[in-house]
């Protein structure tokens, strides 16, 4: 990805330098999905199955690092962690969870879609994430802590939501504060929703339970609730589907496309998506993996902005579009 400065040749010597010097955020940058993203010391971006959450005017991206890996050799390695104040340039900060010698970060076990929020009561940034091994025997949630939000995290340990399996999970804090876990339980189970305890780190209550859904992405505009999912179809992608409620408890609609149909969602699978909120508007970025299962390190990110109003949400494809961080807004 690249910083875009318009207009160059239409401005004055003086104009130039001034935007040249603005900070990092005060620019519009061009994003391109699909294509080979590297972190700022040129090293290709560890964050599949990733999500986001912003500490102040920086965005921190936390996924799975996949180097060297294939569907048939997929286990943990680390939980990198990249810090952007841009959305377009993301420096490697940290290995936040590393492979541990036993246990459920050791070998041959599988770590993914980790999730980070933050908790003002406790001060703690709590991370979940979907703990199992090759064979989908275990199931579980996992649960980390930091004081920080690219620091160590130390790991809590994992559990089944009051006793369901547990693949693919998502978190997502309301405006009153309150947090929930969607964690897609299969057949056993469909997607299920679950509110978080007040420190975030056990299971409240059920929420509701919907379809049959992985991959879950949550997102909220103007008192509305959007939940984003994909078809079961292993590492090959599908059209994916949203389904939306005015209340997280009941009323959910039919699922239905939000990509055109038979483009197996732009040939990439729901991961997150992100409000870019800033002074003139919002933009609400999806977040997808293009998964390559012969070498899953270099599967490509697909993000693409959504078109959300009422209850219709659509996604198109733009190869290069640009954002601005600090208005909230987009175009082609």
């Amino acid at each position: 990805m690249r910083r875009t400065l318009i207009g160059l040749a239409t401005l004055g010597v003086a104009a130039v330098v001034a935007l040249a010097t603005l900070p990092a955020s005060a620019a519009e940058v061009t994003i391109s999905p699909g294509t080979a993203w590297k972190d700022t010391a040129g090293r290709p971006i560890q964050a599949h199955g990733g999500g986001m959450i912003k500490v102040g005017a920086t965005w921190y991206w936390f996924g799975e690092d996949k180097t060297g890996e294939s569907q048939d050799n997929a286990v943990f390695r680390n939980v990198p962690c990249y810090s952007s104040t841009d959305l377009a340039h993301w420096k490697f900060v940290a290995n936040v969870l590393t492979r541990q010698k036993s246990g459920d970060l050791g070998p041959n076990r599988v770590i993914e879609r980790p999730k980070v929020i933050f908790n003002p009561a406790t001060k703690q940034y709590v991370m979940y994430m979907h703990v199992d091994d090759p064979g989908h025997t275990v199931t579980k949630v996992g649960v980390a802590t930091s004081p920080t939000v690219c620091g160590s995290y130390t790991y809590r340990g994992s559990f089944k939501p009051q006793g369901n399996i547990s693949l693919d999970i998502t978190l997502f804090v309301d405006d009153d504060g309150a947090a929930y876990l969607l964690s897609e339980a299969r057949a056993a189970g469909k997607l299920r929703m679950y509110r978080l305890s007040a420190d975030f780190l056990r299971i409240a209550s059920l929420v509701t339970v919907l379809d049959d859904f992985e991959a879950p992405a949550i997102f909220k505009v103007a008192g509305r609730y959007y939940v984003l999912g994909s078809h079961r179809t292993g590492w090959r992608t599908n059209d994916n589907e949203y389904t939306t409620s005015t209340s997280l408890s009941k009323g959910w609609a039919a699922w239905k496309l939000f990509a055109p149909k038979g483009s197996k969602t732009f040939n990439s699978q729901t991961t997150f998506v992100l409000p870019v909120v800033g002074s003139k508007g919002a933009t609400y970025m999806f977040m997808g993996d293009r998964w390559i299962p012969s070498s899953l390190g270099t599967s490509p990110y697909i993000w693409l902005p959504l078109t959300v109003q009422g209850t219709s949400v659509s996604l198109a494809w733009h190869a290069h579009w640009t954002i601005d961080a600090v208005t909230g807004t987009w175009h082609p």
